[in-house]
C-alpha cells in the first residue's frame, strides 16, 4: 500500500466519522416533530400475526412543528399502531384521528434541554476519538512502511501535516455540527 492509499483510507475513515456524527445529531430529537421520532426508533407494531415497523406499514409525515401524522396503507392497522407507539413508551400520546393516528409532540423543559446538550457534547467527543483513532492508524502504517517504500524523512513531515491538516479540518466540522444543534435544544 503507498502513502497516498493510506492517506484515502484515513480520510475514508474519518467521513464515516463525520457521517455517523451527522446521523446521530439527527437523531437527537429538539421538541419539534420529526418523522424519524417514530421511523428510526425500531418502534415495533404487532400486525398481520407478525411484528413490523412503523415505516413499513405506513407513511409518517410532519404537518406543522408539534405533530407527527401516521397514515396506515391498511386503515385496519389505526389501532395496532396507535398501540405499537404506547408500548414503546417513548413520551407520546397518540390519537387515532379519521384514517390517521397522530402524535403531539410535548415541550421539553429547560432541564431536559441541558441533558440534551451534555448528551450533543458526548456524541462530539466520540466523533473526534474516532477521528484521533483514524490518523493514529495512519501514522502507524506509515511509520511501519517508511522503510519498505524508502520514504524520505521530508516525505514522511509532509504526510503527517497532510494528515494533521486533515484531521483539524474535520474536528472544524464536528464542532460546527455540535454549536449548531446545541443552539437548536436551547432555542424555546
Amino acid at each position: 500500500m503507498d502513502n497516498k492509499a493510506i492517506v484515502k483510507e484515513m480520510q475514508d475513515k474519518m467521513d464515516k466519522a463525520l457521517q455517523h456524527a451527522v446521523h446521530e445529531f439527527g437523531n437527537l430529537h429538539t421538541g419539534k416533530a420529526n418523522p424519524a421520532m417514530v421511523e428510526d426508533l425500531q418502534i415495533t407494531v404487532e400486525a398481520y400475526g407478525t411484528t413490523m415497523r412503523i415505516r413499513d406499514m405506513a407513511a409518517v409525515t410532519t404537518p406543522d412543528a408539534r405533530m407527527i401524522q401516521i397514515t396506515p396503507w391498511d386503515k385496519g392497522a389505526l389501532k395496532d399502531i396507535e398501540k405499537g407507539i404506547r408500548a414503546a413508551n417513548i413520551g407520546f400520546n397518540p390519537a387515532v384521528h379519521g384514517n390517521t393516528v397522530r402524535c403531539i409532540v410535548p415541550e421539553l423543559s429547560g432541564e431536559r434541554r441541558q441533558e440534551l446538550v451534555k448528551v450533543a457534547h458526548r456524541m462530539a467527543e466520540e466523533a473526534r476519538i474516532a477521528l484521533r483513532a483514524a490518523r493514529h492508524h495512519a501514522l502507524d502504517v506509515l511509520k511501519k512502511q517508511q522503510k519498505t517504500l524508502n520514504t524520505s524523512e521530508d516525505e514522511m513531515k509532509r504526510l503527517e501535516k497532510d494528515i494533521q491538516t486533515a484531521i483539524d479540518k474535520k474536528n472544524d466540522e464536528v464542532n460546527k455540527l455540535l454549536s449548531a444543534k446545541e443552539k437548536d435544544l436551547l432555542t424555546v
